[in-house]
């Protein structure tokens, strides 16, 4: 597999572990735990880099400032990668696919922008399959924009929303097909 992806983490579901007071996320657990479980598939999955936000950021409080941030974390790093995935909490994940879908013009890379229902960390979740379809998009230079990626559909960045807050199938575009 060719191309090399950096992956956002910005926070989210898809990153929390269990602790006692329920989920939630835990600084540096979840960008280890992606390394150990996607080391399976090398070869198979395009080389990575993931770079967790500090602070994680909670999807409900995500504000412009945020997707500046996110913005510019991939123009510092455009040069430097075939492609871009971006983690982030379902609640305002289509929001921010597309405000960065305006944001960042001329895009000749794709971003790829996922979360999940279920935390990585749980064994029925729909983490490891959202992420691994959102690195190999990710590597095809064939979408050269932001898309959603979530239970096994692309859709554009600027036309998905959520229609589940417990569906795996949770995003739909209502206005526009699927782009794969």
């Amino acid at each position: 597999m060719s191309g090399r992806v950096f992956v956002a983490y910005t926070g989210g579901t898809i990153g929390m572990l269990a602790t006692d007071e329920g989920y939630a996320p835990v600084p540096g657990a979840f960008p280890d735990a992606v390394r150990r479980l996607l080391g399976d598939f090398e070869g198979e999955i395009p080389a990575f880099e993931i770079e967790e936000f500090d602070p994680i950021l909670d999807s409900a409080n995500m504000r412009p400032a945020d997707w500046n941030c996110i913005a510019t974390t991939i123009a510092d790093r455009y040069d430097d990668f075939d492609g871009f995935v971006v983690l982030h909490g379902t609640d305002t994940l289509a929001y921010t696919a597309s405000a960065l879908s305006f944001m960042l013009e001329g895009l000749r890379k794709p971003v790829i922008v996922t979360g999940s229902q279920i935390p990585f960390s749980r064994v029925r979740s729909d983490a490891r399959r959202n992420l691994i379809d959102a690195l190999l998009l990710a590597s095809d230079f064939s979408i050269p924009e932001v898309g959603v990626v979530f239970d096994d559909c692309l859709y554009r960045g600027n036309r998905a929303t959520k229609v589940s807050a417990s569906d795996l199938n949770a995003f739909r575009s209502p206005n526009y097909p699927p782009l794969a």
